[in-house]
């Protein structure tokens, strides 16, 4: 007969240890969900199963919270952004209505680059890869009916992000929301882009100031809001492994760290709202165990490296996106299972924020029917196949704690090659790693790796290079007409028609002067800027007036 007070089996935790009743506090102390927490069959299951230490308790290898996905689910986002304001708007509201919890935000090329829609760089590309924004009036137009006081918002964009966040905060001052109860994430994250993307404009000192000047803005005026999400989702879309992806994106995470303090910021006041963007390929259990190490190694270093003592900045909080590189062209309706089973791997992983990319998005920007299909594959995941009932529920599998602890080992020769070229400094090695070829070379070697295994049949991808018979043709794609750009730029015509240009120019010389000044803050100018309806690119170009622009150096 089993002992009542003793585990019934060696993978139940023994209640009556001191770790478990800690545990059991903090749990018992969150609100949960009002769901049965058994399986399909009726079951009761536990909130946690296996050994200390628990989620929710350093250093959070097993998720950032005691009680997981039983209070919360992860919010679902869903990537937006095309043609118009008018346009992603309209499909901004679809998603909140068809069950979408946050808005991410996708913008054009010509926004991502810090150019206006009338720029000789834009021509063809004015609202084809996400929605083009010029002006204040297209951030009104964009966000249009919605409350921003209730909605999460993310925006992908960096190097104009200092830009887009102040017309975020203008126009939701407009609307009567205080800065101070915007919540979202801007992406911001300057690194990224000399490594794998290359939306950069100003060199990396300058632009790391920019994210700097941000963080101790956000960190005084927004308190919830993240100011940069660190991000491995284009590292491992350029093509490096999971191991890259896990290591450059914290390592650019502890150069922020060290940037921010540089600048006088008490590391636990701004910590805890940096937040993590990583990629979910499809090496199931790689993944998994990717996500699992970058929470055990952010809270280590933090803790022991950093001094941080505020639990909320040891906590590696993440947003996943399922992987785009994985999507194909062949075969596309195959993308819905890659996509499923790379979610199923973000909520085992324990991400806190999900989206999920639509199966048509090799050959375009989504069709509202497959951003539907793919929220609802999220959707599945969460309330059907039973993994939000328990916390870190492949916690303890010999082969996911081995994947885990070889994440962390290939990570940490990483930190210490890094933390060799800076003399003791991560940030300068990240500096260092830009401008020797470091970053770009690894990143290149594992990319052409991967093709050459891919060409050579090695590696399978089914419908690529191996089980091809099937349909072969398109569907129905999004298409960005020619009048979506006519109508962008007879807007942005209107707006400089009415606005007062005396007013713009002065606002102009005021962020070039604080550009100038190491000292000023360069956000309060650039928020004056953008109320006189300023454009994007002229603001970028009153900054690059002082800071200059980067060109890569070819590395051979």
């Amino acid at each position: 007969m089993t002992d009542r007070n003793q585990p019934a089996h060696s993978w139940e935790p023994d209640p009556e240890s001191d770790s478990y009743r800690r545990y059991r506090e903090a749990y018992e102390a969150a609100k949960l969900r009002d769901v049965p927490f058994e399986t399909m069959s009726g079951v009761p299951v536990a909130p946690v199963y296996g050994d200390p230490p628990y989620p929710g308790e350093y250093p959070y290898t097993r998720g950032v919270y005691p009680s997981m996905y039983r209070s919360r689910l992860w919010t679902m986002r869903m990537f937006a952004g095309f043609g118009t304001a008018e346009d992603t708007n309209a499909r901004f509201k679809a998603i909140l209505r068809n069950g979408g919890t946050g808005l991410s935000t996708a913008f054009d090329m010509p926004t991502l680059m810090g150019r206006d829609s009338n720029s000789p760089w834009s021509l063809g590309e004015v609202g084809r890869a996400g929605v083009a924004v010029d002006t204040l009036a297209d951030m009104e137009d964009l966000f249009s009916g919605i409350d921003l006081s209730g909605v999460s918002t993310s925006m992908t964009i960096n190097g104009p992000a200092a830009i887009i966040l102040a017309m975020y905060v203008a126009v939701a001052e407009k609307n009567g929301v205080a800065r101070a109860d915007l919540a979202g994430t801007i992406q911001n994250d300057i690194f990224k882009e000399y490594q794998a993307q290359k939306e950069y404009i100003y060199p990396p000192r300058p632009s790391v100031r920019i994210v700097t000047d941000m963080i101790r803005f956000t960190t005084a005026e927004m308190p919830r809001w993240h100011p940069v999400s660190i991000s491995g989702y284009h590292i491992r879309e350029a093509g490096s492994t999971a191991a890259q992806e896990l290591a450059f994106t914290l390592a650019n995470g502890f150069a922020y760290v060290e940037a921010a303090v540089a600048a006088g910021v008490d590391v636990d006041e701004f910590a805890g709202r940096l937040s993590f963007f990583f990629n979910s390929h499809s090496d199931f259990f790689e993944e998994i165990g990717k996500f699992r190490a970058a929470r055990r190694i952010w809270a280590r270093w933090m803790s022991e490296r950093y001094g941080a003592t505020n639990e909320r900045s040891l906590l590696c909080r993440f947003h996943t996106q399922t992987a785009g590189v994985s999507l194909t062209a062949q075969q596309p309706e195959n993308n819905i299972a890659r996509v499923a089973i790379q979610a199923l791997a973000g909520a085992l992983g324990g991400t806190q924020s999900l989206h999920t990319d639509s199966f048509d998005e090799a050959l375009a920007l989504p069709t509202e029917k497959a951003a539907r299909i793919a929220l609802r594959t999220q959707q599945i995941v969460a309330h059907e196949t039973g993994v939000a009932n328990v916390a870190d529920p492949l916690g303890g599998a010999p082969y996911v704690e081995w994947m885990t602890d070889e994440m962390e080992r290939q990570a940490e020769a990483v930190f210490a090659h890094l933390d060799e070229l800076g003399n003791g400094s991560i940030l300068e090695g990240v500096y260092a790693g830009i401008e020797n070829g470091y970053f770009v070379g690894e990143i290149a070697d594992s990319a052409y790796r991967f093709e050459r295994e891919v060409n050579e049949g090695r590696r399978i991808i089914v419908g690529v290079n191996a089980f091809t018979d099937g349909s072969e043709g398109e569907g129905d794609i999004l298409r960005i007409s020619a009048e979506t750009e006519e109508m962008q730029l007879k807007r942005l015509t209107e707006v400089k028609q009415r606005r007062d240009d005396d007013a713009v120019g002065r606002a102009l010389a005021a962020v070039t002067a604080a550009a100038a000044s190491p000292t000023t803050n360069l956000m309060p100018p650039i928020l004056e800027a953008v109320h006189t309806y300023a454009t994007l690119e002229e603001i970028v170009m009153a900054m690059e007036a002082e800071f200059g622009t980067y060109v890569e150096k070819a590395i051979i």
